[in-house]
């Protein structure tokens, strides 16, 4: 099989997202950091972060220039599901965060094993699907297995009190599911059911009745669940068209929760406007071509719902975490991918990208090869 030069712009676009997290995570950072360490630094975050972006990058180069069949094979597929499972169950060994359990930790770091469900999922989505094509509406051959493997990363993210993320992997399964041809009575009963399950998840659970209810009325709960919406709302509003000018943000000084993180795009709307995120957004639009050209246009059917898992990850994430930010949806605790602080995440989504870049490679020529054949008939024709 043809290869072809790598997808420089994808490359371009997820690194300088990644870096701009970086740079975006010291202006959220610097003061937490000057309070954590009693003055003595102001880059402690951002150094861990440009650490990990600096890997994420290294391993997202790496990724791209491996073969992406070799995660058809049974025992790497298997392998990864069976790793991301352990983790998820190890993580209930270390102490609760915030009020729940989605991290493992070994002196000053942390990981954070649900950002690896997001890319065991779609691995293991696509090979399974890929090998039994003929059957795949079969529902004891194919809709139940790939269910119950969903159900199984799905189920132990959830246990960690983490819905975000159970979400997004919902959204993956949705979308490699669909593509690979699922029957319509099969996509409206398994969608039926994630509804059924989200909604008892929120109403069973007192603090996300708590969040539904600041979600339909921030500024009742201003000063309790709806206090950090309600912040970055002020955030984006004071940022106006331009901004006040990077590293100048008010919000971040103590008054937003953690804006490093989940809330880290209304230190963006502060400090760079409506452009600053509008660029972001235009952005992921952009990565979110180059994703799905790759898919698209893959040479077989593992590389195309393996490149639509992989996106719609990425995507979703981002959907989400602005959609919370700017209070479009109820609060859920989902990072924006490349830009929130957090070594797992960057590193994981970079290597996804790498993914993608491996699948482009070929793609692309696949595409051109029968183009090169018909010129090449047509030369060798007599005139």
């Amino acid at each position: 099989m043809e290869e072809r030069r790598m997808d420089w712009l994808m490359f371009g676009i997820a690194a300088a997202l990644a870096l701009f997290g970086a740079m975006m995570v010291y202006s959220a950072s610097a003061m937490f950091s000057l309070k954590e360490t009693d003055s003595a630094s102001q880059f402690t975050y951002f150094y861990k972060q440009m650490g990990f972006t600096m890997l994420g990058l290294a391993m997202m180069y790496a990724v791209s220039r491996v073969d992406y069949h070799i995660l058809q094979k049974q025992w790497i597929v298997y392998g990864i599901v069976a790793v991301a499972c352990v983790l998820l169950i190890a993580v209930f060994a270390f102490p609760e965060i915030n009020g729940a359990r989605r991290w493992i930790r070994f002196g000053g770091f942390s990981f954070q094993p649900s950002e690896l469900a997001k890319i065991a999922l779609p691995i293991f989505l696509a090979y399974y699907l890929t090998k039994k094509e003929e059957s795949v509406g079969d529902l004891m051959k194919t809709v139940l297995p790939c269910i119950a493997g969903a159900g199984l990363l799905a189920g132990l993210v959830f246990l960690e009190k983490d819905l975000g993320t159970t979400i997004v992997l919902c959204a993956i399964f949705s979308a490699v599911y669909f593509s690979a041809g699922a029957r319509l009575v099969h996509i409206g009963t398994v969608a039926a059911a994630m509804v059924v399950i989200g909604a008892g998840a929120i109403f069973f659970a007192p603090w996300r009745v708590a969040r539904l209810m600041a979600f339909l009325d921030p500024y009742k709960y201003a000063d309790d669940e709806g206090y950090q919406v309600v912040q970055s709302l002020y955030a984006i509003g004071s940022g106006g068209v331009l901004g006040k000018g990077f590293a100048q943000g008010h919000q971040k000084l103590f008054y937003l929760p953690y804006p490093y993180s989940d809330f880290i795009f209304s230190v963006v709307g502060e400090e760079l406007g409506l452009v600053g995120t509008l660029v972001v957004v235009l952005a992921f639009g952009f990565l979110l071509w180059r994703g799905a050209r790759a898919a698209i246009m893959a040479p077989d059917r593992f590389g195309n719902l393996l490149g639509i898992g992989v996106i719609t990850g990425i995507i979703v994430q981002a959907l989400f975490n602005i959609s919370v930010v700017t209070s479009i949806l109820p609060a859920k605790g989902i990072p924006l991918p490349f830009i929130s602080y957090g070594g797992s995440s960057v590193v994981v989504t970079l290597m996804g990208v790498g993914v993608l870049l491996s699948i482009s490679r070929f793609a692309e020529a696949s595409s051109l090869a029968p183009a090169r054949s018909a010129a090449q008939t047509r030369r060798r024709r007599p005139a």
